[in-house]
């Protein structure tokens, strides 16, 4: 008996994963929680989230991954090793097949480290597909046909543009300025402003109720408490939209102008499709209020927000996964094993 098939969007700040036949069946965040002495794994995901900042000394939530990539080995093999055993894919004689998306500038020493832990999970063949590509299948474009489409794609440690045509990559470029980003700007912002300590959950908290990266679109408040640096006390404090907007400003425009970037490579051709066709925004980070406004004034182009941007490279996975065998590219892959073997 083969295990199912399944697509994993391994992300820094989410796994979500997708079974064939079965759907999305997790969606978690990427954190660990570990015992720093022994070294044990304590637990795992939305578990492991709610301890980030509030641990005692010895026990330590971690983020396995870091832009995108692994940046502790053992802890990412531990974190999907628990996943994929939660899911209930794997079993004596059943070894799923399994296709994971990388940003589009990975190297290929971190292509060998994702290859490498979903092997040690059980996976009988490894797959790596980008994610720009991914999240635009998920959303509902037609790759496949000769004209072009433009996907952004923002997650947790990087943002990735592309101009996809014919099922491939045309142009493209992967920076790490994300939704952690946004949130360490916030903590700065606060920390320089007001002289206040908050953690990462916090930050993350004020981004997604009040913030905004485009000026004047939202007029919200949010009160919030931390450390005074100068007291060592709790102290509250207020923030507002326009704060916010003010601290999120470098990561907005670096976004824009990576978007421009590609642009300004796309052939002339397939940036009139674009015009007409617009730009996708795909990834926790389209739901950043103002970010499809601030894109469209900035390249003058129609900017649409997908219909559940989280789940759009894990739907895109499983979409691909139906078709894997028709592939070329892995029909290909699969005949070179078999000649170098």
């Amino acid at each position: 008996m083969l295990g199912k098939d399944m697509g994993i969007d391994l992300g820094t700040a989410n796994v979500v994963i997708y079974v064939k036949g079965r759907g999305v069946v997790l969606d978690e965040p990427s954190v660990v929680a570990i015992d720093s002495m022994t070294k044990r794994v304590l637990a795992v995901g939305e578990e492991a989230r709610r301890m980030v900042g509030r641990t005692p000394g010895n026990i330590v939530a971690l983020r396995p991954l870091r832009d995108g990539v692994i940046a502790d080995f053992e802890i990412t093999e531990a974190m999907l090793n628990y996943f994929v055993k939660k899911i209930g894919v794997k079993g004596f004689m059943a070894r799923p097949r399994i296709l994971i998306c990388t940003p589009t500038n990975i190297t290929s020493v971190e292509q060998k480290a994702i290859r490498e832990a979903a092997q040690r999970c059980g996976a009988r063949e490894v797959f790596l597909e980008e994610e720009p590509k991914v999240a635009a299948v998920g959303a509902g474009m037609d790759i496949f046909q000769p004209y072009g489409n433009m996907v952004v794609d923002m997650g947790g440690g990087t943002t990735d543009v592309a101009v996809l045509s014919m099922g491939d990559i045309v142009t493209a470029s992967s920076i790490k300025m994300a939704g952690d980003k946004c949130d360490l700007a916030i903590i700065k912002y606060i920390k320089d402003k007001y002289k206040l300590l908050i953690g990462e959950r916090t930050a993350e908290d004020i981004k997604i109720q009040i913030g905004t990266v485009f000026p004047g679109s939202r007029k919200d408040e949010i009160d919030i408490r931390g450390r005074d640096m100068v007291t060592g006390l709790p102290q509250t404090i207020t923030v507002t939209s326009e704060e916010v907007c003010e601290a999120l400003q470098e990561v907005a425009q670096a976004i824009v102008l990576a978007s421009k970037n590609v642009l300004e490579r796309t052939p002339p051709e397939l940036s009139a499709d674009i015009i007409d066709h617009g730009i996708m925004l795909t990834g926790g980070g389209a739901q950043l209020h103002g970010l499809d406004r601030l894109l469209m004034e900035e390249l003058k182009v129609p900017v649409m927000i997908a219909e559940n941007p989280m789940a759009c490279v894990a739907v895109g996975t499983g979409i691909m996964l139906e078709n894997l065998d028709k592939s070329p590219q892995h029909a290909q892959r699969r005949l070179k094993k078999k000649i170098f073997s």
